[in-house]
């Protein structure tokens, strides 16, 4: 079996496993919060016949993906007007609505505690992709995002394949985060005095940026700066079928997104205090490393 995934026989978007466990006993909360990825490989997302017309980098404006804020109800980041965008618009609220149905049935835990974040649509194929190496997603990282800081909630997103060809979603999973910490965590450096203030005031973060924030965005730039990094630690390939989903948290389980074309994903935050294993969180690792509080 591959350690990196934990497989899940779920088919219906609004129930859970049939007996709330994967593979080896565990529950999917267990397995999650451990570093594997929950691969559900019977999961499918099914499209209406007009949506299948938005399966093409042509929806794009100059991002590499749609966004979609569920808050709101508004999508961002696409070509189309009036009706065509109102439509993209719904499809993507529906995977959203989705995603929150097996969330909440899979991982009960969670349940009234994780927070609904934005949506996205990736049409365009990733391998072959020209971007610069700070955004180049084929290089393991950790997920950390520049102008909405977490404090050190949770990033859990939820992944599907909706390529209408059969092609595979294929990702390389790399090592845990206490591992990646090792490695990276001596050469960090800390913010400078007043930086999270004048971020903020120039409008560049949403809220304050911790030093936990700021240290992990160090992280994920270390990871992808660092070339004998990327070609000698050890990594599991992994390849999402057509018509699967998976789950996993993001900031902590590093990953690279080698190719594949036409996925749906829905962003969740987690508040540390509804994990089931805090001590497996980042902010925990890099505090216990570095001694200090980060958040």
């Amino acid at each position: 079996m591959n350690r990196a995934i934990e497989e899940i026989d779920v088919r219906e978007w609004s129930g859970a496993a049939d007996d709330g466990a994967g593979g080896n006993g565990r529950r999917p909360v267990e397995a999650l919060e451990g570093g594997q990825v929950l691969l559900f490989p019977r999961l499918a997302f099914a499209l209406e016949e007009r949506e299948r017309g938005y399966l093409t980098p042509a929806v794009l404006a100059k991002s590499k993906n749609v966004s979609f804020n569920p808050a709101t109800g508004k999508a961002g980041g696409t070509s189309l007007e009036g009706a065509e965008r109102e439509g993209l618009a719904t499809m993507m609220s529906r995977f959203s609505a989705s995603a929150k149905d097996l969330v909440d049935g899979l991982l009960p835990e969670y349940r009234g505690k994780i927070g609904l974040g934005r949506t996205s649509f990736r049409p365009a194929e990733i391998a072959g992709r020209a971007s610069s190496w700070r955004k180049n997603d084929t290089l393991l990282h950790i997920d950390a995002f520049p102008s909405t800081p977490t404090h050190g909630d949770r990033i859990l997103r939820l992944f599907c394949n909706v390529n209408a060809e059969g092609k595979p979603r294929v990702w390389r999973v790399g090592e845990h985060f206490e591992r990646v910490a090792e490695r990276f965590a001596p050469g960090l450096r800390r913010p400078g005095w007043g930086s999270s203030t004048m971020l903020r005031l120039l409008g560049i973060t949403k809220s304050r940026r911790t030093e936990y924030d700021h240290l992990m965005l160090e992280l994920h730039d270390a990871m992808k700066q660092d070339s004998q990094y990327q070609g000698q630690v050890e990594h599991t390939q992994c390849e999402f079928p057509s018509g699967s989903a998976w789950a996993v948290f993001v900031d902590s389980v590093s990953h690279a997104a080698m190719s594949g074309q036409h996925q749906l994903e829905q962003t969740f935050y987690l508040p540390l205090s509804a994990m089931h294993a805090e001590s497996h969180a980042p902010l925990r690792v890099l505090e216990r490393r570095l001694g200090r509080r980060l958040a």
